[in-house]
């Protein structure tokens, strides 16, 4: 399966949490998923597995989840 790659800019904000980064690109149903999967180490921030569901995502971060690759810009 091919990987898709989305930009993401931040505006007006020094980062957006992790958790509400996937409900905003509509990756996950509800904030109720989004903690779920992360919680269940379906996330890739910058190359590790990312458990903390409020993480601080501030430019240059790049995180993997379902085959989507987000860059923070």
């Amino acid at each position: 399966m091919e990987e898709k790659t989305i930009k993401f800019e931040l505006r007006n904000q020094d980062y957006i949490q992790l958790n509400n980064l996937l409900k905003y690109l509509d990756l996950v149903n509800s904030g109720g998923e989004a903690k779920i999967r992360i919680q269940n180490e379906e996330v890739i921030v910058d190359g590790q597995i990312e458990l903390r569901v409020r993480n601080k995502l501030r430019k240059g971060a790049i995180i993997e989840f379902d085959g989507m690759i987000i860059h923070i810009i």
